[in-house]
């Protein structure tokens, strides 16, 4: 190989100093993570030209780079998230299907998360929305140790009022934390007591779980529709089997509830305006940040005022206006803190629910045709890559290429690895990753990810986390094939495949036809194939892996009064947990 020539050298050096520049004026780069739930591919304007709901997110795309080859961990929600905060697959992390509501653990002690490696590392970090999915149903995470709780409220942080100092391990906590488990349920706890915030996390903000998984009295749009919470001396509406009517969905500060049943209307804004006040308040400490914001949308709409007949997409099309207005609101609080420091990195975690026919998203050309055939949807919960692929982009003015679309082979699992190595901070030791420090992909240098990506499955056939399914490079292994529920309720049964289905995503995206298992091609890639899963299977099977506590007690759910009906909390007076039913703006 020939030594370069001077001009090469000093262009990269160039380079490298103008990437660099900001850490060495600034410091380390803030960090901003927004995780859509049950958002289909085709549902970013710049994806599918058919979407028209997504002008923020689509001018994101256009200042910054679009990743088009980009998978969720897993096609299901804790399984996903777990993986992304983790660095890891299911399989080695222990979370390998969605938690209850009446979850007793959550993702296991021995597993270090993004944030925690980034607290380490000096950052202040906060999260925002659904933290069911890697929690199980409460907002705590005993974490074993006497370090305080970096979690005071918005309010005290403010007000100078909460002790950073303080080394405190209540005794209700250590009481409330038997040996073995892996988080306790903090909802009952009076409000005086500290736990440790969920997964590292300096603040929450949010619900621990999906948003149609408890009632509400504003109750979201569903199909078939779920009713109100039940009130004292009002005659109960009958319910399908599976509304949570039970016990009302509450909203944590922390670990503690401050609104139970939250109100739905409002809370995109809520959400919206505590991330605002997050980064305001860390950009002022002058310490670096990060903001993991994993949104209640899409999943099913959020309850709100009827769509505005030209919205196109009746009720999903309008709560995806919504949606994408909460990003732009974020990227605008961001940039006005100084643009150019802060890397925001939105992504889907799994593909549309497409039993919720009209309130599912789109998976664009994804479509799953060879299971579409055999029934069921290809997309949620399924390995086809409706379920999986998702809509990415990365946005940082001055580092991350401009209107740039890569074609890398990326994934959820990734963001973990390239976000400790551009924090200048370390790897968890004594664990595999199965993510990819892929800052060479961001900066543009390269648009080369994965040999081998692996897809767990995820509720739709097979053993929930379990490997049966892989790409190596543009081909797509099946070991086995099912469909989950679509919209008109069929479901595609279970097929195992020895030797395995492969399709070749290059000429087929749609995966219609699988390779003739005689053909010059599949015999071509078949021992590759094989090598590459045995492989990934040994090295899972050397690997320290973790087991999640997935019992379920009803004691574990999170209630803020169990002498009231559906656990409601007394109204609350003032603060971020006001119940306000005027919902506050999103273009702040």
């Amino acid at each position: 190989m020939g030594t370069p020539s001077p001009r090469v050298v000093l262009v990269l050096a160039a380079a490298l100093a103008g990437l660099w520049a900001p850490r060495a004026a600034y410091g380390q780069p803030n960090f901003i993570v927004i995780l859509a739930d049950d958002v289909g591919w085709g549902d970013l304007g710049a994806n599918w030209a058919e979407t028209k709901e997504t002008p923020q997110l689509d001018a994101l795309a256009a200042e910054g780079t679009r990743f088009v080859d980009f998978h969720s961990a897993a096609s299901t929600c804790s399984p996903s998230r777990a993986s992304l905060l983790t660095g890891r697959l299911g399989a080695r992390n222990g979370v390998t299907h969605n938690f209850a509501v009446t979850s007793v653990g959550g993702l296991p002690l021995n597993e270090t998360t993004l944030a925690e490696v980034l607290r380490e590392a000096g950052y202040s970090t906060a999260a925002i929305g659904n933290a069911r999915c890697a929690e199980g149903s409460g907002a705590g995470r005993w974490r074993g140790d006497t370090r305080r709780c970096l979690c005071p409220s918005l309010a005290e942080e403010a007000s100078g009022t909460w002790d950073t100092t303080a080394a405190i391990t209540p005794a209700s906590a250590v009481s409330a934390a038997p040996a073995g488990t892996s988080r306790v349920s903090c909802g009952h706890l009076p409000p005086t007591d500290t736990l440790a915030c969920p997964s590292g996390f300096d603040y929450y903000f949010g619900i621990p779980y999906s948003h149609d998984m408890g009632c509400t009295d504003t109750p979201g749009y569903n199909v078939p529709p779920c009713p109100p919470c039940p009130r004292p001396g009002v005659a109960a509406r009958v319910a399908r089997r599976d509304c949570y009517m039970e016990v009302a969905l509450p909203l944590f500060e922390n670990v503690t509830i401050i609104e139970q049943p939250v109100n739905l209307s409002s809370l995109a804004a809520r959400y919206a305006e505590q991330a605002a006040r997050f980064i305001r308040q860390a950009s002022r400490s002058r310490r670096p940040f990060f903001l993991y914001l994993a949104l209640a949308h899409m999943h099913v709409p959020l309850g709100g005022p009827p769509p505005p007949p030209a919205s196109g997409r009746g009720i999903y099309g309008a709560a995806l206006r919504e949606m994408d207005a909460l990003v732009g609101r974020i990227r605008r609080a961001a940039d006005s803190h100084g643009k150019g420091r802060t890397l925001l990195w939105f992504a889907g975690d799994n593909g549309p629910w497409a039993q919720k026919c009209e309130l599912a998203g789109r998976p664009g050309p994804f479509v799953g045709a060879w299971q579409r055939q055999r029934g069921g949807s290809s997309a949620k919960q399924t390995t086809w890559e409706g379920g999986h692929r998702v809509p990415a982009l990365a946005y940082w003015p001055g580092h991350v290429p401009a209107q740039r679309t890569s074609h890398a082979l990326l994934s959820t699992l990734d963001i973990f690895p390239t976000l400790v190595a551009l924090a200048g901070a370390a790897l968890p030791l004594n664990r595999r990753f199965d993510g990819l420090d892929v800052s060479p992909v961001l900066f543009g240098w390269s648009d080369v990810g994965h040999k081998v990506l692996l897809h767990p499955n995820s509720g739709a056939a097979g053993k929930d986390g379990e490997i049966e399914t892989l790409r190596l490079a543009q081909y797509k292994a099946f070991y086995t094939t099912g469909g989950a529920m679509a919209c008109d309720g069929s479901v595609g049964p279970a097929e195992h495949h020895q030797p395995p289905l492969i399709f070749n995503l290059d000429g087929d995206t749609q995966e219609q036809e699988p390779l003739a298992v005689a053909s010059r091609e599949y015999q071509a890639v078949l021992p590759a194939i094989r090598r590459a899963y045995a492989q990934a299977l040994e090295d899972i099977a050397t690997d320290n892996v973790s087991v999640a506590d997935y019992s379920k007690d009803p004691a574990a759910t999170p209630c803020c009064d169990a002498r009231r009906m559906a656990c409601r909390c007394p109204a609350p007076g003032a603060g971020p947990g006001k119940n306000s039913d005027a919902a506050l703006s999103l273009s702040n």
